[in-house]
């Protein structure tokens, strides 16, 4: 039996499998893979990420780098309006904000430009806060070829790691940066863990998907 290896697996061969379970519910193969979606009353929220990632063999973990070497898998929720259009219902986390790696790394050797500089970004429907059901709308490659966004976002980035820099990640709101901001992430506002969010990637998604 050929077995063909996740991490060199290529963005092409990706979207082309994904594209097949377009119109499917996901939660179904949450069970199939055994992908826990509550426990103890509290929601897995990177669920139907997971369940892609097992979906195309990739096993669980939480390195920074891209997920599948090259490219990097994001899935982001829609909400369907009454007259049928479909808006994203929140920004995307991009990847945890590392303040000494921030401060020690241009943009172009961010983790952060790993992340966004080539990605898979899948659509499902937000049916309800239970996810009792959640179609796969689309799937769309993403990447910074657009000079003006990679601009602004590399701008958005130095900013952020100059607040970093010289008055400390705890200055960080959510009003610094156009494209990407730094979000707390975390239950309650006493969390002081930050996370990149980029929520110019879901518009954008959108345009094209």
């Amino acid at each position: 039996m050929l077995v063909i290896q996740t991490q060199t697996l290529s963005r092409a061969e990706a979207l082309r499998r994904i594209r097949l379970l377009t119109g499917k519910d996901l939660r179904p193969l949450a069970d199939q893979y055994g992908i826990t979606v509550w426990k103890n009353g509290r929601k897995n929220k990177g669920w139907a990420g997971q369940v892609i990632e097992q979906y195309l063999g990739l096993p669980q973990n939480s390195l920074q780098a891209p997920d599948f070497g090259s490219w990097e898998l994001k899935v982001v929720p829609l909400i369907r309006a009454t007259n049928g259009t479909v808006r994203v219902k929140e920004s995307m986390a991009i990847t945890m904000i590392e303040p000494a790696e921030v401060v020690a790394n241009a943009f172009a050797d961010s983790h952060l430009y790993d992340k966004l500089r080539s990605m898979i970004v899948v659509a499902r429907i937000f049916e309800n806060v239970e996810d009792t059901i959640s179609i796969l709308h689309s799937a769309a490659e993403f990447d910074l070829d657009n000079p003006s966004i990679r601009r602004q976002v590399e701008d958005d980035y130095e900013a952020i790691r100059e607040l970093i820099r010289s008055k400390g990640v705890n200055t960080l709101t959510g009003d610094t940066g156009k494209y990407v901001q730094a979000r707390t992430k975390g239950r309650g506002h006493g969390s002081t863990s930050r996370i990149l969010c980029a929520s110019f990637v879901c518009r954008a998604y959108l345009e094209f998907a």
